[in-house]
This record gives structure tokens, sequence and C-alpha cells, in this order.
């Protein structure tokens, strides 16, 4: 009976691994040998829960409860996801990685109980829906926070200008700093926050239209 257990963790790993992949190949945080271990522990842990007190069951004032462990699985790989979330010039990045890890330890928990369709099902729908809203929708695009260093011809009301031509387009300045100013021009470096929609080429081009920009360049 036990290697029947085994080839349940084994198919979880399978799942785990195909996600692992699809996140691989966007180079991602969490790739293939990270869902493949959190697919194969949950498993693991879903079969332990079931299955790993049955010599224990006919004692006397014993009772067991199965979904204990799977409960502790569901609030402990959520640790394991906050630690693929960090801030990247001022833009949360990793919550579909975390997401991911924390919906891989679900699959595994399906199919560690047992539930094949359910565990394959999800894994199906997953790597799907990763795939197609991964496609350039410009409904679905998040902002983009780019850092700007531009030199703008010294003048009166230069500054206010600029950060004008910038609303025009919903393009947000989160921080704004002069950094050198001489007679002829003022070297500003600029934090903006890029609409959705709105691709850095786009934005170059855009800001290259205004006469008062002389350079500009995005790190």
């Amino acid at each position: 009976m036990e290697y029947y257990y085994l080839v349940r963790v084994i198919i979880a790993g399978i799942c785990g691994a195909l996600i692992g992949y699809e996140r691989k190949n966007r180079m991602k945080e969490a790739g293939i040998r990270t869902h493949f271990v959190v697919a194969i522990g949950a498993s693991l842990m879903m079969v332990i829960s079931k299955y790993g007190f049955q010599d224990q069951i006919g004692w006397a004032n014993l009772s067991l409860d199965p979904s204990r462990v799977a409960a502790q699985i569901v609030s402990g790989v959520g640790f394991l996801g906050a630690g693929m979330i960090f801030m990247h010039k001022h833009t949360v990045k990793g919550l579909t990685t975390a997401a991911g890890i924390w919906a891989t330890a679900g699959i595994g928990m399906a199919i560690g109980s047992g539930m094949f369709l359910m565990g394959g099902g999800a894994t199906v729908i997953i790597i799907l829906a990763q795939i197609i809203l991964h496609r350039k929708f410009n409904w679905l695009a998040s902002p983009k926070t780019e850092q700007v260093t531009m030199q703008v011809v010294n003048m009166a009301g230069c500054m206010e200008g600029v950060q004008q031509m910038l609303k025009q387009k919903n393009i947000a300045v989160l921080s704004l700093q002069v950094e050198e100013h001489s007679d002829d021009l003022i070297h500003l470096v600029m934090l903006v926050r890029l609409p959705g929609a709105y691709g850095v080429e786009e934005f170059l081009s855009f800001i290259e239209q205004n006469r008062l920009i002389k350079s500009i360049e995005i790190h």
C-alpha cells in the first residue's frame, strides 16, 4: 500500500515541476526545483495526515483529526511565499510567484489525498492561465516605475513645464531631485510611474518631442 502512496507523491512532484518550468521560462525567482519540492512536501504531509496514524486506530481515548496537518500546510507555505515578495523601484514584485507556490502546495495536497483529477486539472488551469495572462493585454498591464535622468534647458518655468507635460500622459512623478545646476542646463533625476499600457519606448519618444529636454536616460 505504501507504494501507492509514493506514486501520489511522485505525481504531485511532476505537477509542481510543470508549473515551475513555466515560471523558469519567465526567469522568476522560484523555478522547477522550488515548485517540485513544494508539491512533493505538501503531498507527503497530506499522505501522512490521512494514513500515517492508522496503527493508532482502536486505542482507547484516542481521537485523530486528519485535517490538522493540512491546515498547517496552508498557513506554513504562506510564509514561504512571502519570501518571494520584494519591493523594486516602488513596485511590488513576486506576488504571482508567491501565489503560485501556495497553489502548488494545494495541488500537492489534492494529489496526496487521492484527488488526482482535481490536482491534475488545477495544474493545467494554472499553466494555461499563466500563459494566457502573460500576453500583452493593455487592460492587464501593471504600472511601471522607472528612474529617469534628464538635462533640461535652464529657463523660467522649465521645471513646471516638464511636470505638466508628464501629467498630460498620466505619468506620475514620485520623486524629483536636482543634481546639477548651471546657467545653461539643469540636471534632473526623477522617479516616474508609467501607466500600464505605456511602454518605455513610447515614453522616450514622447519626451524627446519637448525642445526643453536636451538628453534623457532611463536606468
